[in-house]
């Protein structure tokens, strides 16, 4: 269910190269394209998405967004954020190149829910920029993004939309004999050194996965610019202090089989050392390790016919770390379990659902003198019931979820020099969602698609509780113990055309916020204790507005020719969010600018081309304490060749990045580290990907 099988994957990456979407995931409403087992030509699979589709539909109403296969070898960033950036409807918040989480449709931070192999990643990436995600896009075999709310099913931190990393840690199909694969990476803007393998085996009872990764990568190299710190420019640079990285981790994972399902357990670690952009003398040293264990049952008599589980611990730890004295300013720590359970209950008539339960609990705790918010603890129960009704007009899907979030802060420490957090607090919420969608085949080719959504989400420990300097972020920020849940409205419609791989989707959605829960500059300086005494820093603050989120994602691919081996292939995206604070009628903060990307490929045999325009238009929607961002217009370019080495097919490929080597800075990055990192500068970077 959660990934490719091996002997799939053993020859998804190398054997055929659907690479006339190198350069954009492929956006539909319906299933994934994954490269098909032919050695002759490049072709394509339907492949039904895992995410938001308990059901296995062929097609939902969401609008999901899929990398995989030679696709995803080619996107692969060194953050998940870098990888999907680009995607229809996906930015990302680019705290330099290591710490780089995805933003969809202008929402940012515990609005957008992570997944690995669709449980929660438990991380604490959500809770500041400079916290990066620990899934490293090496080792995973396919991302899935939905767009729009996602809340009905994976609970209010998937409001914006859901990432979900899928992985073959858990065997979820039966394996047989050995295969594996294994890449390695050279170059780029940041000279990346890394490389990857798997192993797996099985006798069809059981089965057995390995992996391992290792990645370093230098200071980020760019166009010339002058770095703006502290209020005064800096001297002109072409590279990006402190954004070198060290990441390295693996698993191993097994599972046991039975007539009509799995009982599977996998246990990995991820390791990660990198700089914080907006603090050149702070390091963050970050861990995270994770134990999952995952089963379904199929085929059941009686009231459910299916069963999936999953039981996820992890513990993870973030620290920063002075880089002169190795001294630990602060260190955040988060350990807790996910339980997620789904059934799958007998057709009542026309109508066939999905019935679950999710518990969430986890401790948190900042621990430091630095500390700019408290220890936690966070509890989280739902339940949330799923329903499909065909009728004449097409697929009708109503859901529902009802969840409960209890918030704990311990407050200061009974010897705390200065008081920052008063005394112990515990906050409570009440969290409602619900949804009613439809699909309508127009045609054999066309169909229709809209969905409606209410959605709740409860306030983070950050945003109720925070009350201090964030060295990495070198802001002041300040939360709100009296926030409330932050609700909104969601209407998403589209229009999609597919026939004989040429697809075209177009798009729209409008989300309304009675209460939205945003992190805005205030304008005014805090003086506060700094490394060398007392500094002044930039307040940012939590806040709960009146807001409205419009926008439109236009993507497809046309081919213009196929001709004695020759296929010629042109595909583009288009996207635009404005968003509004109403309460002030300014631009909400950090939103992605009207973007637009042109690819023009070329295949013939083993070999294939890419020549690509990624454009955005100058970002002028902004707060009055931010600043314009100008556009850009960035060309990139990309070879492969697929070939055999004895009996294991490969990829090779080269990737050639902002060739006129342009100066551009991300809209949706926080303004303190914006004008410290621009996007990368021309690049070279190959790579080889082996699959037996």
């Amino acid at each position: 269910m959660h990934s490719l099988v091996s002997k799939r994957h053993a020859v998804s990456v190398a054997i055929s190269l659907a690479f006339s979407s190198a350069a954009f995931a492929q956006s539909t409403p319906v299933a994934a394209v994954a490269p098909a087992a032919a050695a002759s030509a490049p072709a394509t699979l339907d492949k039904v998405v895992i995410t938001g589709n308990p059901l296995g539909r062929s097609e939902i109403a969401a609008p999901v967004s899929v990398l995989t296969g030679d696709e995803l070898t080619l996107r692969r960033g060194s953050s998940i954020g870098e990888t999907l950036n680009g995607t229809p409807g996906v930015s990302s918040t680019y705290f330099g190149p290591n710490a780089n989480r995805p933003v969809i449709r202008g929402l940012d931070g515990d609005r957008v829910r992570m997944l690995s192999n669709a449980g929660g990643s438990l991380d604490a990436s959500s809770l500041s920029f400079d916290h990066a995600v620990p899934i490293d896009p090496l080792i995973v075999d396919r991302i899935e993004v939905l767009r729009g709310p996602g809340a009905l099913l994976y609970g209010g931190s998937a409001v914006g939309g859901v990432v979900n990393a899928l992985d073959n840690r858990i065997p979820s199909t039966r394996l047989d004999g050995l295969s594996g694969s294994a890449e390695l990476r050279l170059g780029g803007a940041d000279a990346e050194r890394g490389g990857a393998a798997l192993l797996e085996t099985g006798n069809g009872q059981f089965g057995l996965h390995v992996d391992a990764f290792d990645r370093k990568t230098s200071d980020l190299h760019v166009p010339s610019f002058t770095p703006r710190a502290d209020g005064e420019d800096q001297p002109e640079t072409k590279r990006v202090r402190a954004s070198a990285s060290d990441t390295h981790g693996g698993a191993v994972g097994g599972s046991v089989f039975f007539d009509h399902g799995y009982l599977g357990l996998s246990v990995d670690t991820y390791r990660s050392t990198y700089g914080a952009v907006a603090e050149p003398d702070v390091d963050i040293d970050m861990k995270r390790d994770h134990v999952g264990v995952a089963g379904e049952v199929k085929q059941l008599d009686g009231p459910f016919t299916g069963l999936r589980a999953s039981f996820n611990h992890t513990r993870y730890q973030h620290q920063e770390v002075d880089t002169g004295t190795g001294a630990v300013g602060t260190t955040f720590k988060t350990a807790g379990n996910e339980l997620r359970v789904e059934a799958t209950h007998a057709a009542l008539g026309p109508v066939q659902g999905v019935v679950g339960l999710q518990v969430e609990d986890f401790d948190f705790s900042a621990l430091g003198d630095e500390a700019f918010v408290p220890s936690t603890r966070t509890k989280r129960q739902a339940l949330f019931a799923l329903e499909d009704l065909a009728w004449s007009g097409g697929t009708l899907t109503a859901g529902l979820r009802v969840e409960h979030a209890r918030i704990t802060s311990d407050g200061d420490a009974a010897d705390a020099a200065e008081p920052k957090f008063g005394a112990a607090d515990a906050r409570s919420f009440p969290v409602r969602s619900a949804s009613l969608a439809n699909v309508y085949k127009l045609t054999p080719t066309w169909s229709l698609s809209g969905s409606l959504s209410y959605t709740e989400r409860a306030p983070t420990s950050f945003e109720l509780y925070a009350n201090g300097v964030h060295a990495a972020t070198g802001a002041f920020e300040r939360g709100d113990v009296n926030l409330g849940v932050e609700r909104g409205n969601n209407i998403d419609v589209a229009l999609a055309w597919k026939d004989d791989g040429n697809e075209l989707r177009l798009g729209a959605f409008s989300t309304r916020f009675s209460r939205f829960i945003s992190l805005e500059a205030t304008g005014q300086q805090i003086q506060a204790e700094g490394d060398d005494g007392p500094e002044s820093f930039p307040e940012y603050a939590f806040r709960a507005v009146r807001a409205r989120l419009n926008g439109i994602e236009i993507n497809g691919k046309q081919r213009l020719l196929r001709q004695d081996g020759w296929t010629l292939g042109l595909d583009g995206k288009l996207d635009y969010t404005r968003a509004t604070n109403l309460d002030t009628g300014e631009a909400l903060p950090r939103v992605a600018p009207l973007r637009a990307l042109v690819g023009l490929d070329v295949d013939s045999g083993p070999w294939s081309g890419r020549l690509e325009v990624d454009g955005a238009a100058k970002q002028n929607r902004v707060p009055a304490t931010d600043v314009a961002t100008n556009g850009y217009a960035i060309v990139n370019a990309s070879l492969a060749r697929r070939f055999s080495i004895g009996n294991s097919d490969a990829l090779w490929f080269l990737k050639l990045g902002n060739l006129g080597d342009k100066l551009a800075y991300s809209a949706s990055t926080v303004q303190t580290v914006r004008d410290l990192s621009p996007l990368p500068g021309r690049s070279v970077k190959t790579g080889v990907r082996v699959s037996f």
